[in-house]
């Protein structure tokens, strides 16, 4: 368990150093320390609070076929931006929405190369 806390956040700091490579508007500042932390925000985040408000909204993404999803999704960058102060998503609610799509594609490629990697098999085990 320990070990897939600490796979989560390395891979949540690849994909959000990418984020922020391919859009300007996603920002840590030139501080490795920021995706870093950014990252373990993201990740605690996404394993604590996420799964509680998919719960939550349940009924709201049964009537938006999923929709009400992605803005807790986005809610994710969002709260994690207000944490980390070296971590900036500038251009308003459009840009929430491209880094949001971003980190969920990203996140898709890694896991299909890593998934039956070696590694990936000895991280299970």
């Amino acid at each position: 368990m320990l070990r897939w806390l600490f796979v989560s956040w390395a891979v949540n700091a690849i994909v959000l150093g990418i984020v922020g490579w391919i859009l300007g508007s996603v920002t840590f500042h030139g501080s490795t320390w920021t995706v870093i932390w950014s990252a373990l925000v993201f990740g605690i985040l996404n394993t604590v609070l996420k799964p509680v408000l998919l719960f939550v909204t349940l009924p709201l993404a049964l009537v938006t076929f999923g929709l009400a999803w992605f803005f807790v999704s986005m809610l994710m960058l969002w709260l994690t931006q207000g944490i980390i102060s070296g971590f900036d998503i500038n251009g308003g609610f459009w840009k929430y929405v491209l880094a949001t799509i971003l980190v969920w594609v990203v996140n898709m490629i890694v896991d299909a190369v890593f998934r039956d990697s070696p590694a990936a098999k000895l991280m299970r085990h």
